[in-house]
């Protein structure tokens, strides 16, 4: 396995909220609380574009390989569009060839509160400290429509096939992209205990969630079909004192070339891999030196991108 630390000729100034690669390519967004949204060729080891905001990002996302979208603490949903061509100079009789990047950034919406996720399946659908789920098309001029109003905050939302599934409190609400006037199924007992990340499993059947407790849950969108109503481990055993880790994990991803193999972040600085089929541990990386912020895995599920920063998790950053 093999590690190493992106570098960048301006070091990032504060801690990173989100990483996500691209759809079809190696280029990595990268969300931070020092107000910038960068885009990072892991493939070139080189940094393409760095966009300043006037907003710490609490969430970004690609719309397709050239358009992305920031989600920021003042409520500010912005997009960027970005272009990449050469240039040729004759210089000495020689021909010189150098790269540029272009972008075009365009706040596209302002929300009262701060934006906590942000999401793109056809259209954009945010979620927040507002307790509203806001969905639109960046396309149109037309106000973003309000999907629902939540008993508390949004902790998380993730997107599979027309499934939106909300993480708020304790419970993960189920949404149909194709009529989401209303929540289709609730597992209000998901938890027992507030919940950090929703993520969808890769063949659809369900979504595991990750808690403030260091647990972890699997369920299954429709259980009766598979005779099972999914199970709960924790991350890390009892220490020899008998006590266990309450350390929160703070996001999973799935590996695309692996069935069912997925891996988990938490405070600690733990990054660890499980198979969701046997309910087994098969790795747990070298500790990192902060807290687990985010993961993403590129789309050949060959390379896995960990934001280890402070995670703001004992702070009050709430208004």
């Amino acid at each position: 396995m093999y590690r190493a630390c992106l570098e960048f000729g301006n070091p990032i100034q504060d801690a990173v909220s989100r990483v996500r690669f691209a759809p079809k390519s190696n280029n990595l967004l990268i969300a931070s609380w020092d107000s910038s949204l960068r885009l990072y060729d892991v493939s070139s080891s080189r940094l393409r574009l760095e966009a300043p905001t006037e907003a710490a990002l609490l969430d970004c996302c690609f719309q397709n390989e050239a358009v992305a979208l920031s989600a920021g603490h003042d409520g500010s949903i912005n997009r960027f569009v970005m272009s990449y061509f050469k240039a040729v100079y004759s210089l000495n009789f020689q021909d010189s060839k150098s790269d540029f990047e272009l972008f075009i950034q365009l706040e596209i919406m302002r929300i009262q509160q701060a934006v906590l996720s942000i999401l793109m399946k056809r259209q954009t659908i945010t979620g927040g400290w507002d307790k509203m789920i806001f969905s639109w098309d960046t396309r149109s001029a037309k106000a973003p429509g309000c999907l629902n109003s939540l008993r508390a905050e949004v902790e998380s939302m993730s997107i599979s096939g027309f499934s939106l599934m909300v993480a708020v409190g304790s419970s993960v609400y189920m949404y149909d992209l194709r009529n989401s006037s209303k929540p289709v199924q609730a597992k209000e007992s998901c938890m027992d205990i507030r919940i950090k990340c929703v993520r969808p499993t890769l063949n659809s059947e369900g979504f595991v969630v990750g808690s403030v407790d260091g647990r972890v849950a699997l369920k299954y969108f429709y259980p009766s079909k598979l005779n099972t109503e999914g199970y709960v481990f924790r991350c890390h055993p009892k220490a020899k004192s008998g006590r266990r880790y309450l350390t929160a994990v703070n996001d999973i991803a799935f590996n695309a070339s692996i069935c069912g193999a997925f891996v988990t972040g938490d405070n600690e600085g733990y990054v660890t891999a499980w198979d969701a089929r046997s309910k087994k541990r098969l790795l747990e990386f070298p500790r990192y030196p902060n807290s687990v912020s985010s993961l993403s895995f590129n789309h050949e599920g060959q390379l896995l991108a960990v934001a280890a920063s402070y995670t703001y998790h004992e702070a009050n950053e709430r208004p």
